[in-house]
């Protein structure tokens, strides 16, 4: 339940009781007080689902002030015996609330890009030195949820000045992450990627399918009452910032080096993080009746959501397009997955030995016109094999390069084979 704390002229306070009371309100308070003038003061609670329409009626009341507390309180009414029943019925929060919350929170600019530029500090020392727990705790501090979300709340409103705020507030966090990279990879003279750089630049083909998780999962949370939702908002934060803080700092050190490739993946990544995200999280608003349809914030229009939606729909198609067409730039870790079952399979047709370990992936090195797929693969020999491990090595990369080169992966693939012998066949050969 939320608590409301309203003030009215003098005589109005019963007027205000009653309304209270048709909405179910609970363990309701009315006083007298004096403020610039004579007034009542009514503090009154009512479920999370009531409180847009409540505060919907009482603005027609005489110069009303009201004050929404955004914390869920436990009203208590006897007997006591069902204590435990009237604390169990959580709610989600009010569409007029959520609302609300979006509009408060981006009014501040200056802690929003202190965060985005600690961020920055943060990923950057973490892809610089491959520490992977630095890519972590950048995600925790980086300031990209809030306005991804604040998009998709605006989407569902349909209230242009939100959606435009949110927007720059996203792009804008974007840029100070990526220019602290790009300028900490310039001071210290990097020169080329890193393998975790290299890592989080490559795109998969399922790559949509984060965005979309965790706009769902951004929109549950703010829907749900903090006593009933399972999962902190913190951490859903961090989800949103997972697909973000990375690529970021990737496009910043990847312009610095002049791999213009991995900076392009990153942007691709970034674009597509907030088309996903703005998507899942503005129909699940919708289903929860986010709408300023009925309300007396007008400030949304009908209209301005299904352009907003579409327009979503037809960035995120042309993202997708382009994926797929532009292969392998942005299918790199799918198709090294891809790659890598190939090769084990070609192993295992021709027969000569068995498969101990195969490594496929793109190399970091920037071969011009060239994309490169190295495959490192060890086996050991089949018991039955007089072969020497040369003609076996030399067989099996010239099948694994044909088979790879058959599968239009549009790659040039370099094969190592090393042939593992056991230490029973080493010592009868030393004799």
């Amino acid at each position: 339940m939320r608590q409301l704390i309203i003030q009215v002229p003098r005589g109005n306070g019963k007027a205000v009781i009653d309304i209270a009371k048709s909405y179910n309100g609970a363990n309701l308070i009315q006083f007298e007080a004096i403020a610039t003038e004579p007034i009542d003061v009514a503090i009154v609670h009512v479920s999370n689902q009531k409180v847009g329409e409540l505060i919907q009626q009482l603005q027609e009341l005489p110069k009303v002030h009201i004050t929404l507390i955004p914390t869920g309180v436990m009203t208590l009414q006897p007997p006591a015996r069902k204590a435990a029943q009237q604390v169990v019925d959580v709610e989600e929060r009010s569409p007029i609330e959520i609302f609300l919350s979006g509009l408060q929170s981006v009014g501040s600019w200056r802690g929003f890009l202190g965060y985005a530029a600690l961020a920055g500090f943060v990923v950057w020392i973490g892809l610089y030195t491959n520490t992977t727990y630095l890519l972590v705790a950048a995600m925790l501090i980086a300031p990209f949820a809030g306005p991804a979300m604040n998009t998709a709340i605006a989407t569902a409103w349909g209230d242009r000045q939100l959606l435009w705020r949110s927007i720059l507030r996203y792009f804008a966090a974007l840029i100070v992450t990526i220019v602290i990279t790009w300028l900490l990879s310039l001071i210290l003279r990097q020169e080329i990627p890193t393998g975790l750089m290299v890592e989080n630049s490559q795109v998969s083909t399922v790559a949509v399918i984060l965005p979309l998780v965790a706009g769902a999962a951004g929109a549950l949370n703010l829907v749900q009452s903090e006593r009933s939702s399972l999962v902190s908002g913190a951490a859903t934060g961090m989800l949103v910032a997972a697909s973000l803080a990375p690529p970021a700092g990737v496009v910043g050190m990847a312009s610095a080096v002049g791999r213009w490739d991995m900076a392009i993946s990153g942007l691709f990544l970034l674009f597509l993080q907030l088309c996903g995200i703005n998507f899942s999280a503005a129909l699940l608003f919708r289903m929860f009746g986010l709408s300023a349809q009925g309300t007396s914030y007008q400030r949304g229009k009908k209209q301005v959501f299904g352009i907003a939606l579409v327009i979503t729909v037809i960035a995120l198609a042309t993202l997708l397009t382009w994926q797929f067409i532009n292969s392998p730039n942005l299918q790199r870790s799918s198709l090294a997955q891809r790659a890598n079952a190939e090769v084990q399979k070609t192993v295992k047709q021709v027969g000569l030995a068995k498969l101990v370990e195969s490594n496929v992936r793109f190399t970091r090195s920037n071969i011009e016109d060239q994309d490169t797929l190295l495959c490192v693969v060890y086996v050991q020999r089949q018991p039955q094999v007089t072969a020497s491990a040369e003609e076996i090595r030399d067989r099996l990369t010239q099948s694994i390069q044909t088979h790879l080169l058959k599968q239009d992966f549009n790659v040039t693939p370099l094969v190592d084979v090393s042939v593992l012998e056991n230490p029973g066949s080493k010592l009868e050969t030393d004799n």
